[in-house]
C-alpha cells in the first residue's frame, strides 16, 4: 500500500496574511497619529536619540511642501493606504470554508493581486520620499523611515507570502504599478520644481510659489525690494520690541519676508528657532511658547502665521505711511 505524503506548506505562506495585516494596522495607527497631530496643530513626539534634533527633524518634514497633497496632510493618504492593505489581507480570513470554497478562492486571488499592487506602489512612493528626505529636506524623521520600512515589508511579503501560479504576474504587475506610481508622484510634486510665474494685479505684487527646497542655514533668498512704508513699519516694530519667530525651512516665514522686502527684513528683530539655521536661538522660541512658524510677538500678543503689513501696523500701533507694496497671494 503506497503512502501519499502531502507537501508541507511553508510557514510564511500560512502566516503571511496575518503578518501583512499586523504591519498594515501598525502603519495605519502611525499615520493616523500624524494626521490628527497635523490637523490639530500639535507637535509630534520624537524621543529617540537626540530629542531636540529628532523633534526638529520631524517638524521639518511635516511642515515641508512635500507633506501636503491636494491641500490635505500626506499622512491622511498613508492612513487610507494602510487601511486598505489591512482589509485586503485580513478580510478573506473571515470567510468560512464550508460551501464557499470557490468564492473564498476567488477573493483570495483578487486580494493577493491588490496586496501586490498596493505594496509595490507604497514602496515606490516611500522610496521617492526617502530620496527627498536625504537630498532635499536633509532631515531625520523616524516616523517617515518607519513608514518606509513598513511599505517595503508589505511589498516583500506580498511577493513571497504565497506561491504564485503565474510567475509572470510577479514581474508584470510590479513593473507597471511602479511606473504608474512614479509618474503620478512626479506629477503631484511637479509644482515644487517649476519656476514661478511673476504676476501683478492692481499694482500689488503677489508672492510666487517656492520652487526650490531650503538649504541650511539661510533658506531661501528674499528677492523683493521694500517700499518706504515697509521699511518704516519694520523700524517701528523694532522700536516697540516686536519679534518674529521662524525657521529657515519654513515656507510661510519666507512668505512673510517676501511681503516685507529685503530692506525691511534687515530692520526687524528676527529669531531663528531651528538649531540648523543662522544664529539660532531655540531656547528663546521655547520660552516664548512658539508652536508654529512664523509667529509674531507684538505688545505681549502672539500672532501665528504670515501677516499682512496692515495687520502688523494695527497690532503694533503704527501710524506712519501705509502705501503697502506687497500682499500675500490668495488673501
Amino acid at each position: 500500500m503506497s503512502r501519499i505524503s502531502r507537501r508541507s506548506v511553508p510557514w510564511i505562506h500560512r502566516r503571511s496574511r496575518h503578518i501583512i495585516g499586523a504591519i498594515a494596522i501598525a502603519g495605519a495607527i502611525l499615520t493616523a497619529y500624524l494626521t490628527i497631530t497635523r490637523l490639530t496643530g500639535g507637535e509630534v513626539a520624537c524621543g529617540a536619540g537626540d530629542v531636540e534634533a529628532a523633534a526638529t527633524g520631524c517638524k521639518n518634514v511635516l511642515d515641508s511642501p512635500y507633506a501636503t497633497v491636494f491641500g490635505l496632510p500626506l499622512s491622511l493618504f498613508g492612513f487610507l493606504a494602510y487601511g486598505s492593505m489591512s482589509v485586503a489581507s485580513l478580510g478573506p480570513l473571515f470567510i468560512q470554508q464550508e460551501g464557499k470554497k470557490s468564492f473564498r478562492k476567488q477573493v483570495d486571488e483578487w486580494t493577493w493581486l491588490f496586496l501586490l499592487a498596493g505594496g509595490t506602489s507604497m514602496a515606490v512612493f516611500s522610496g521617492y520620499l526617502m530620496y527627498i528626505l536625504a537630498t532635499e529636506l536633509q532631515s531625520v524623521c523616524y516616523y517617515c523611515i518607519g513608514s518606509a520600512v513598513f511599505s517595503l515589508s508589505l511589498m516583500g511579503l506580498s511577493i513571497f507570502g504565497r506561491e504564485w501560479d503565474e510567475v509572470g504576474q510577479l514581474f508584470f504587475i510590479p513593473i507597471v504599478v511602479a511606473m504608474i506610481t512614479l509618474v503620478a508622484t512626479l506629477g503631484v510634486y511637479a509644482h515644487l520644481n517649476q519656476p514661478p510665474p511673476d504676476s501683478t494685479a492692481d499694482g500689488r505684487i503677489f508672492i510666487p510659489e517656492i520652487d526650490t527646497q531650503p538649504k541650511p542655514p539661510y533658506g531661501w533668498e528674499v528677492s523683493t525690494e521694500s517700499g518706504p512704508s515697509e521699511v518704516e513699519l519694520a523700524k517701528h516694530l523694532t522700536s516697540v520690541e516686536a519679534k518674529m519667530y521662524g525657521a529657515f525651512w519654513c515656507p510661510h516665514c519666507f512668505e512673510q519676508k517676501q511681503v516685507l522686502g529685503q530692506e525691511a527684513v534687515q530692520e526687524i528683530t528676527y529669531i531663528e528657532c531651528d538649531p540648523s539655521g543662522k544664529n539660532p536661538q531655540p531656547d528663546l522660541c521655547q520660552a516664548a511658547g512658539v508652536r508654529s512658524y512664523p509667529s509674531w510677538d507684538i505688545n505681549g500678543k502672539q500672532l501665528s502665521g504670515a501677516q499682512e503689513p496692515e495687520t502688523l501696523a494695527q497690532e503694533s500701533g503704527y501710524t506712519g505711511q501705509n502705501d503697502w507694496k506687497y500682499t500675500i497671494r490668495g488673501r
